[in-house]
């Protein structure tokens, strides 16, 4: 890893940390999205990381926040994008039909996506609004 490289890694380590003492599984190689996509069933939510600064002040907070809820998804994981490419861009053949899109935040049934909040419905919202938008479908869905 070069000097860049391992400065971003560090830079973004607590970025990553938010989400996995959450309870989140960072899914790091494109393997891991596989073998996650094609063994894990049930309800997936699947958060795509970024360094942005509407990743930090209002994805990942509303995130956490509604996993609080009653009903939630079975399975939580997360990929970075522009730190592990080949695993978010594996991801991203997942989410077909949708435009990538970071951060972003999916909700999936074995495999298959039910709900996607793009950037652009993170951006420029309250953190309520896009808790809302997650209970609302894990009302749903889950």
């Amino acid at each position: 890893m070069n000097p860049y490289e391992e400065y971003m890694r560090q830079m973004a380590q607590p970025m990553r940390d938010e989400l996995t003492s959450a309870g989140f599984e960072e899914l790091t190689t494109e393997e891991e999205v596989s073998s996650f996509i094609t063994e894990k069933k049930g309800t997936s939510l699947v958060f795509i990381n970024s360094v942005c600064g509407c990743a930090a002040g209002l994805a990942r907070p509303a995130a956490r926040e509604a996993i609080e809820n009653d009903k939630k998804p079975e399975h939580l994981v997360t990929v970075f994008a522009g730190q592990d490419r080949e695993a978010t861009g594996k991801m991203r053949e997942y989410l077909e039909g949708y435009e990538p899109s970071s951060p972003s935040i999916a909700l999936l049934k074995d495999g298959q996506v039910l709900h996607f909040i793009p950037r652009e419905e993170i951006e420029d919202h309250e953190v309520e609004e896009i808790v809302a938008n997650l209970t609302g479908a894990f009302e749903q869905y889950c």
